[in-house]
């Protein structure tokens, strides 16, 4: 009788990563926030607004920290369903 080898376990192998959308680079300035519903808007410099929730902030910018006018980076993501959006936001940094 010959030996079965069982296949190799994929489970402990395999990563699930959450979705994470990609757009276009973009930069803009905060036009909005609405700090107790989460949830802001930037102008681009074609004065289109678009929306950003708490969640898109990159690691490591505080939301709650945020002003109108500040200039942000961001990844613009359009979707068909819900319009563009801004994710990966952060503040652009300052040239000295």
């Amino acid at each position: 009788m010959a030996s079965r080898r069982a296949a190799p376990s994929l489970q402990g192998s395999m990563k699930i990563r959450p979705f994470e959308p990609r757009g276009a680079r973009a930069v803009g300035q905060i036009a909005k926030l609405l700090i107790g519903q989460g949830y802001g808007f930037v102008r681009l410099r074609d004065n289109r607004e678009i929306y950003f929730h708490r969640a898109d902030v990159r690691e490591g910018t505080s939301f709650n920290e945020l002003s109108v006018g500040d200039s942000v980076v961001f990844e613009l993501f359009e979707d068909r369903v819900s319009g563009p959006r801004a994710v990966q936001l952060q503040r652009a940094r300052r040239s000295r």
